[in-house]
């Protein structure tokens, strides 16, 4: 089954689902969809037979603070174990409305994965059953993987920027 193959099934019995797709350098096809066809999309992407993706490899939140209005995205990395061909499925948003409807209901994996994606992204999963962190702290008020957030803490003091190659110090010598 070929990336063509795909998209003409999927305009077959789901024509208004897939907004664009593309195929990665990987040779992976891409398919962008959005957030209110998402879960019917990925249903059928695993309930068709002639489909059959029904393995969630995994999920993952990005973020392009320079894409206004799509700040935020997910991508969806499914498997067709017998025909031996992946896919992505992917969404965007604003980060200012980061919900997103969960896959839980189609497969159980994704729970622990989303619980990821919204600890360190802040996407939200409408529907999710235990939607909380699951690595940071509960009262942790950011969410580290986004762009926005310092790599630095700028309050520490226990560091001397000469051991790290700032302050003019860049191939110097310290003696």
């Amino acid at each position: 089954m070929d990336s063509e193959q795909i998209l003409t099934l999927l305009a077959e019995k789901m024509p208004d689902a897939v907004v664009s797709s593309d195929t990665a350098m990987d040779g992976i096809l891409n398919i962008h969809t959005t957030r209110e066809q998402l879960v019917q999309l990925l249903q059928l992407l695993r309930d068709d037979q002639q489909l059959g993706f029904n393995f969630l490899t995994t999920l993952c939140a990005i973020h392009y603070p320079e894409n206004s209005g799509q700040e935020l995205g997910m991508i969806y990395h499914l498997h067709n174990w017998t025909k031996n061909v992946r896919i992505r499925v992917k969404i965007f948003f604003p980060k200012d409305d980061p919900h997103v409807p969960t896959a839980t209901s189609l497969w159980p994996s994704a729970n622990w994965q989303e619980r990821q994606e919204y600890d360190f992204f802040g996407v939200v999963f409408t529907g999710h059953p235990d939607l909380r962190r699951i690595l940071n702290v509960d009262d942790m008020e950011v969410f580290p993987l986004r762009k926005e957030y310092r790599l630095e803490d700028g309050t520490r003091t226990d560091k001397d920027d000469r051991f790290f190659g700032r302050d003019g110090h860049v191939g110097r010598s310290f003696d």
